[in-house]
C-alpha cells in the first residue's frame, strides 16, 4: 500500500500497566508473563477482541473523519474481509447480531460472492505470493497441517507457552485444549510425535525454560521499571541459546 501512495494505519494494543514484571508487548509476552494460555484455549474470549479490535475502535475514536461523519448522524464504513465459504458464512451471520450505533460494515468479497479459493486464484493471476492465514500459530484453531509448516523458533514457543502454564491448567490439556481423535490437547505432544523439534530439545524446554523466566523476571522486579529489561529480551536469549547449542 505504501508503494502505491495509500494511506494506511498499524494499530497495536500497547500495555501500560506492567506492575513488578518486565515489560510485554505481545500476546505471546503475554501469556507467558502471566504463566497462561491465550484466553480462548481457556474456554473465554477470542483474543481478537484485546489485541485487534480494541486498537482499531480506540485509533478510529480520535480518528476526525469518523468524528465529523458521527457529528453529522453518519455511521462509518468498515470493509470486513469475510468471504462466501461455508466458514466465513457462519461468521458472517453472528456478525449480523451484534448492533452497532456507529459502524455499518460491509463485507465486499461476499457481495461478490468470492470464496477463499476465488481469492488465492486472483492473488495468483497478478503473480504475487498467497499470504499465509493471519491467525496467531498458538491458537487452538489451529489445525495438524498448519503446525507441521511453521519454523522451529515457533515450535520453541508452543512447547515454551505449554511448559509456562503447566502447573496452573486444571480444565485443559494445553493450547488445544482436550485431545480428540485427531490430535492431542497439547500441541507439544503433536510436535513430539511428529519429531517437528528433537525429542531432547523439546525436553531441555520443559525442564528448564519456565525456571529460567521465573527467576528473569524475579530479577527484573529489583530494577526500576525505566531500565527493567523487556521481556522480549529474555525470548531473544532462549531462542538464541537453543540455536547455537543444540540438543
Amino acid at each position: 500500500m505504501e508503494a502505491h501512495g495509500v494511506e494506511f494505519q498499524i494499530c497495536r494494543y500497547q500495555p501500560q500497566r506492567f506492575k513488578h514484571w518486565p515489560p510485554y508487548a505481545t500476546l505471546i509476552e503475554n501469556v507467558l508473563t502471566n504463566a497462561t494460555l491465550p484466553s480462548i484455549s481457556l474456554g473465554r474470549h477470542s483474543c481478537s477482541l484485546k489485541w485487534k479490535i480494541a486498537p482499531q475502535d480506540k485509533y478510529i475514536a480520535g480518528w476526525p473523519p469518523a468524528i465529523e461523519a458521527w457529528n453529522r448522524g453518519q455511521k462509518v464504513v468498515r470493509l470486513i474481509g469475510y468471504d462466501a465459504s461455508p466458514a466465513d458464512t457462519r461468521r458472517h451471520a453472528h456478525a449480523l447480531t451484534i448492533p452497532s450505533e456507529r459502524f455499518e460494515c460491509r463485507y465486499p468479497l461476499r457481495e461478490w460472492g468470492w470464496t477463499r479459493e476465488d481469492c488465492i486464484a486472483r492473488i495468483e493471476a497478478e503473480g504475487l505470493p498467497v499470504p499465509p492465514k493471519s491467525a496467531c500459530f498458538l491458537c487452538c484453531g489451529s489445525k495438524p497441517e498448519e503446525i507441521r509448516d511453521l519454523p522451529p523458533w515457533c515450535l520453541r514457543i508452543i512447547v515454551l507457552v505449554e511448559a509456562r502454564a503447566a502447573p496452573r491448567l486444571r480444565t485443559v490439556e494445553g493450547l488445544w485444549r482436550s485431545s480428540t481423535r485427531t490430535r492431542p490437547g497439547r500441541m507439544t505432544d503433536f510436535i513430539r510425535g511428529e519429531r517437528l523439534l528433537p525429542a531432547d530439545e523439546i525436553d531441555r524446554i520443559e525442564a528448564h525454560a519456565p525456571t529460567s523466566l521465573r527467576l528473569f523476571q524475579e530479577a527484573a522486579a529489583e530494577i526500576p521499571l525505566p531500565e527493567r529489561p523487556h521481556l522480549a529480551d529474555w525470548i531473544e536469549r532462549f531462542q538464541r541459546q537453543l540455536e547455537t547449542t543444540p540438543c
